[in-house]
């Protein structure tokens, strides 16, 4: 039986409903069942969300400092409550079903109203002004960056941003030369003279035309000496992650066919639609040409490539600007 939205929501947020089942005099005198409940449920649902954005109990469990057995036996309540299953197993790997993507549709929301509500709240009778001067790579300045900022200046509309885009090298110099006030990176190297902050999760997958040859089937990592490659150009970050991933598996990326290095993924996916060349490119460059099936993902066997964005700031005590919007960012 299909679990519709309706029914997934009204399960949780019926007073009567307790998975439990405790009396009520086990509780303390202003704590009802349902007002326990809730906060279970905001917690569970906090790990159901970790592990739909991971596709993985075990990376759950250590972005949560919880135990994996703990991971498990949220998700299952919450099955048990919803009286459906949220993800189904692929070998040692995980999928949401249909019920999980409608679920984790509305954790997303949930989510964004619970961070809009601490902010509003935050920010009454606070003035902020001033000017803010923002470097990010390529690859967070154009599909990342826009949707923050736009939700950013309509919070706070006296301060003005000013946004800088370069890889991953140029970012840092520019930080270096005091020309920006914080950047976003996504490279592996970390400098002495700068602090680090993660800001969000990425993955980098190989990417092809949706009709390509290879389409739909699973390669191994040694399979790439067989192929034509598109990277990006020397100073990425994007690139030093796949250089430093693949020689972990002895690969050389040196020895890849490389049939062109272009500046940006939107080259490399115009490239792609174009050629039966592939591209390692970041999953959050992608998603349109997912969805609209235009791209595809090659699989490669016992082979990721995961990676974070950084935040990339001066050494020592940052201005109340840059508090401010590390804090929205994050």
């Amino acid at each position: 039986m299909k679990t519709s939205r309706k029914d997934l929501f009204r399960t949780f947020f019926n007073p009567s409903y307790s998975y439990y089942s405790y009396p009520k005099h086990t509780f303390a005198r202003n704590t009802t069942i349902n007002s326990y409940f809730c906060t279970m449920f905001d917690y569970r649902l906090k790990v159901f969300h970790t592990v739909a954005s991971r596709l993985s109990f075990t990376k759950a469990s250590e972005e949560l400092h919880i135990s994996q057995p703990a991971v498990t036996k949220h998700i299952k309540e919450i099955e048990v409550q919803l009286s459906t299953k949220l993800f189904d197993r692929k070998g040692t790997s995980i999928q949401l079903t249909q019920s999980g993507k409608i679920l984790f549709e509305y954790a997303e929301k949930i989510r964004n109203i619970y961070r809009d509500l601490e902010f509003e709240i935050s920010q009454i009778n606070q003035q902020h002004k001033g000017k803010l001067i923002i470097g990010a790579s390529t690859t967070v300045a154009q599909y990342i960056l826009p949707e923050i900022l736009a939700k950013f200046n309509a919070y706070y509309k006296d301060i003005k941003i000013e946004l800088l885009t370069g890889n991953t090298e140029a970012i840092s110099a520019l930080l270096k030369e005091e020309k920006i006030d914080l950047g976003i990176i996504e490279g592996e190297s970390q400098s002495s003279y700068f602090d680090y902050r993660t800001f969000k999760a990425d993955e980098i997958v190989l990417t092809a035309k949706a009709d390509h040859p290879l389409a739909h089937r699973t390669i191994n990592v040694k399979d790439l000496y067989q192929l034509n490659l598109i990277f990006r150009e020397q100073g990425s970050g994007t690139l030093e992650f796949i250089q430093n991933r693949l020689k972990e598996k002895d690969v050389n990326i040196n020895e890849l066919t490389t049939v062109i290095q272009l500046g940006s993924s939107e080259s490399i996916k115009n490239y792609l639609l174009h050629s039966d060349c592939m591209a390692f490119l970041s999953i959050s460059t992608i998603l349109n040409e997912l969805k609209n099936n235009v791209l595809t993902v090659i699989d490669i066997k016992n082979f990721s490539i995961e990676r974070d964005f950084h935040f990339i700031l001066p050494k020592g005590e940052q201005s109340e600007l840059i508090e401010l919007f590390l804090r929205f960012a994050e």
